[in-house]
């Protein structure tokens, strides 16, 4: 029996990066442009997506990548947080 989480990063690799970035921007900018809870709320599904991609690529990122995006993912939920209260 195969496991079933191959085809997902199969599936991500066929995204054109561009348009994943810009939706990820869009996104974090509906967050912090949107009054209160709504915006954390938005910047934590973000961040929460974006945890969930670091967790599927870690094994192939090189350590500074790593680091990097642990980095800004560790500033949105900041973000979000002080959003939120």
């Amino acid at each position: 029996m195969q496991p079933t989480h191959r085809g997902v990063p199969a599936r991500l690799a066929r995204i054109n990066p561009t348009a994943a970035f810009l939706a990820a921007l869009a996104l974090m900018l509906v967050g912090l442009l949107a009054p209160g809870i709504i915006g954390g709320g938005i910047l934590l599904v973000l961040a929460a997506a974006l945890v969930a991609l670091l967790v599927l690529t870690w094994p192939i990122q090189p350590p500074g990548t790593r680091v990097l995006r642990l980095a800004a993912i560790t500033l949105l939920l900041a973000a979000a947080l002080l959003k939120i209260l």
